[in-house]
């Protein structure tokens, strides 16, 4: 009897922390996926120029094409906000999904960062679920690849998105997806639960695994 109480206690405690390591992960993949999207590459000044004057960024490590990973499309991404001093917030976390996910023809998957320019911007991601290309006065445009967009067009966005596959920068289409704030992984992350606005706005919460990421955040996106 006592053991069986022991065991079950124990995968009590087991589960949160597992919990916790999954999104640990998805952060790290983040940090690497900044780097490696603001470091090389054709498109990656007009990025980091974006990226400077951006109120916040969603960076999804891999959003991947319908058919391509169990008939699913989408992906699981950081929300990372900025306050009037430059500092960056931990993450709230989201999915994207329930849409369409267009990368160009050849590109199954691809890392992806959305720099949030406008607090109109800000304000409809923070919304429990905001359709892209649903509200006609939130403005996207998308860098590289040559689909959807050009910097010239990017230049009055609400927000920009910029996307890179195996090296390269690749077009992307993210009109008609889903971004949808994820409470479970906030309360696994942080020990208790906070809404979007909490973390990204306020930044009432903080987990010390996600300074690499407002480290390396602040290294390429530092106000100049």
């Amino acid at each position: 009897m006592l053991r069986g109480i022991i065991v079950a206690l124990s995968l009590l405690v087991a589960l949160p922390a597992a919990a916790q390591q999954e999104e640990q992960a998805l952060v790290d993949r983040a940090t690497l996926a900044v780097q490696e999207l603001m470091s090389t590459g054709e498109n990656t000044a007009d990025a980091l120029n974006f990226l400077r004057r951006s109120r916040a960024v969603m960076v999804c490590p891999r959003l991947f094409r319908a058919g391509f990973i169990l008939g699913g499309e989408g992906g699981s991404c950081v929300l990372v906000g900025r306050d009037g001093a430059g500092s960056w917030s931990s993450p709230a976390f989201y999915t994207v999904g329930s849409g369409s996910v267009g990368l160009q023809i050849g590109v199954q998957d691809a890392m992806v960062i959305m720099m949030i320019m406008t607090d109109r911007g800000l304000g409809a991601v923070m919304d429990s679920q905001f359709k892209v290309g649903a509200d006609a006065s939130v403005a996207l445009a998308t860098i590289g690849g040559g689909i959807q967009g050009s910097t010239t067009a990017a230049a009055g966005a609400d927000i920009v998105a910029v996307a890179r596959s195996r090296g390269l920068f690749a077009g992307i289409s993210l009109s008609g997806s889903v971004l949808s704030y994820r409470p479970e992984a906030a309360q696994a992350y942080y020990g208790r639960q906070y809404s979007a606005r909490q973390i990204v706005m306020a930044m009432e919460a903080h987990n010390p695994g996600s300074d690499p990421l407002r480290a390396m955040l602040l290294r390429f996106g530092a106000r100049q």
